[in-house]
């Protein structure tokens, strides 16, 4: 978390249109506020599990931390975007 919010910082410093969205996979709302509270970003609220459950169903997510990259319209841009990230931290192909 920390390195992504390094460099969602420097998308947001640079114009990039540019948003995320924590979906928690805690297992209380307790837990949920402690990580959510060092996050720069938005979250979906932790009482909507049934979206957190559609949404880890939609992008099949397996396993946590798991960040999914979609576009503007919301279509899929790559499942992987912990490795996209990493390999493109200026968020040139993306």
């Amino acid at each position: 978390t920390p390195k992504l919010a390094e460099y969602y910082g420097a998308y947001k410093a640079a114009g990039k249109n540019v948003e995320c969205v924590f979906v928690s996979s805690d297992r209380d709302q307790a837990s949920f506020d402690e990580y959510y509270g060092e996050m720069p970003w938005t979250a979906l609220p932790y009482e909507a599990r049934a979206a957190k459950d559609a949404l880890s169903k939609k992008y099949k997510v397996k396993g946590i931390p798991s960040l999914v990259i979609l576009d503007e319209d919301g279509s899929t841009i790559t499942t992987d975007g912990r490795a996209a990230v990493s390999e493109d931290p200026a968020g040139e192909e993306f």
